[in-house]
């Protein structure tokens, strides 16, 4: 979570153990295999010139080598598209962005809110033309009080900036949440994070859930990762929205929020919100850390100091060691593994933080 987002514990809950924290990793247990499921006859398969298809006996179906070079059955006709053809944004699609700025600019005169923000885009990213946050700012501006919900958004947080018009706090909450209500992911989620800041604790939190929730479902990959948090460390939150956690948490990682894959490594391998998986904890630890993740590198080396789901291996430990001390992580206990190595396994780990480096 975002440092202000975070819930500090009062005195009264300082005894309470907080679910989803860090431990350490030793005394992990290998987890259990998982025992196949047992298939079961389909009975509709089975008929007077049929086999069951319950994998007992071949398939008598066509197979690859028969269907090489056989004429395929035609494509289902598309749908005709009846609505309107929007020009200026498909020239945007395709980076002709001149194009789209001719095509645009006599309809955003015109009032189009939808032409508007699409100049304001051009201008605020110099696509094609000078960049120019002022006249971005001004499209914005005019598209926002038309309804556009991206353009609340994007007025929203040059309102709240206050560098290219007057900051205006209280009109961006009121544009950002109309954007979010309107069901821009990104609007929700930074409305969830006003929430929170302006609510500190488990209250804020519980107002910027449903947000978070929306945004997260819209492929947010911010909104997944708290959303993940508010799940396993909240009280009081649904089960069957806590059960959860974890495929949120999992949906941040992939799409490559670092910190989303050192925490679901760490899940993972200390049972968190689901069971263990030692071998994919592991996986999502070393994604982590080859991405740069400081701590993630340093976890890494101790997952490898002591075979939490990998074979140990001293040199790659002492690599991952050596980067994440050189990015200011101090880490006694390593320091004493990386000086008990013999020195042909240090100058190896120095080389291989070396080559790792330059890459």
């Amino acid at each position: 979570m975002p440092a202000h987002a975070q819930e500090q514990k009062s005195g009264e809950d300082a005894g309470v153990e907080k679910r989803g924290r860090i431990t350490p990793f030793n005394g992990a247990a290998m987890p259990e295999g998982a025992t196949p499921t047992d298939q079961k006859d389909d009975k509709s398969a089975v008929g007077p010139n049929k086999k069951p298809a319950d994998g007992s006996v071949p398939s008598s179906g066509v197979t690859v080598f028969d269907r090489m070079g056989a004429e395929l059955p035609a494509l289902p006709a598309e749908k005709p598209f009846t609505g309107k053809v929007d020009d200026a944004y498909g020239a945007f699609q395709r980076g002709y962005y001149l194009t789209a700025m001719d095509l645009a600019l006599p309809r955003a005169q015109l009032g189009d809110p939808a032409a508007q923000t699409l100049i304001a885009e051009i201008l605020q990213q110099g696509l094609g033309v000078v960049r120019n946050p002022q006249q971005a700012a001004f499209w914005y501006a005019q598209a926002a009080e038309k309804g556009d919900p991206a353009a609340m958004f994007k007025y929203a947080l040059i309102l709240m900036e206050g560098r290219y018009v007057k900051r205006d706090r209280k009109k961006s909450e009121e544009l950002m949440k109309k954007a979010a209500d309107l069901g821009n992911g990104s609007a929700q989620f930074n409305y969830g994070q006003t929430l929170v800041a302006d609510n500190p604790g488990p209250k804020g939190l519980k107002l910027a859930m449903p947000y978070y929730e929306k945004s997260a479902e819209q492929g947010i990959a911010d909104a997944q990762y708290a959303l993940s948090q508010i799940l396993v460390n909240v009280d009081g939150i649904e089960e069957s929205k806590r059960t959860r956690a974890r495929e949120w948490l999992i949906r941040a990682a992939r799409a490559g929020y670092d910190t989303a894959q050192l925490d679901i490594a760490i899940w993972m391998i200390e049972g968190i919100a689901g069971e263990r998986n030692l071998e994919e904890g592991f996986g999502w630890m070393r994604r982590a850390a080859e991405g740069g993740n400081v701590v993630a590198q340093n976890r890494l080396s101790h997952l490898y100091v002591n075979a939490i789901g990998t074979r140990p291996n001293p040199v790659e430990a002492a690599k991952w060691y050596v980067l994440s001390r050189r990015a200011g992580l101090k880490d006694d206990a390593l320091e004493d593994f990386y000086l008990g190595l013999n020195e042909e396994q240090q100058k190896q780990a120095l080389s291989a933080a070396n080559k790792y480096r330059r890459s």
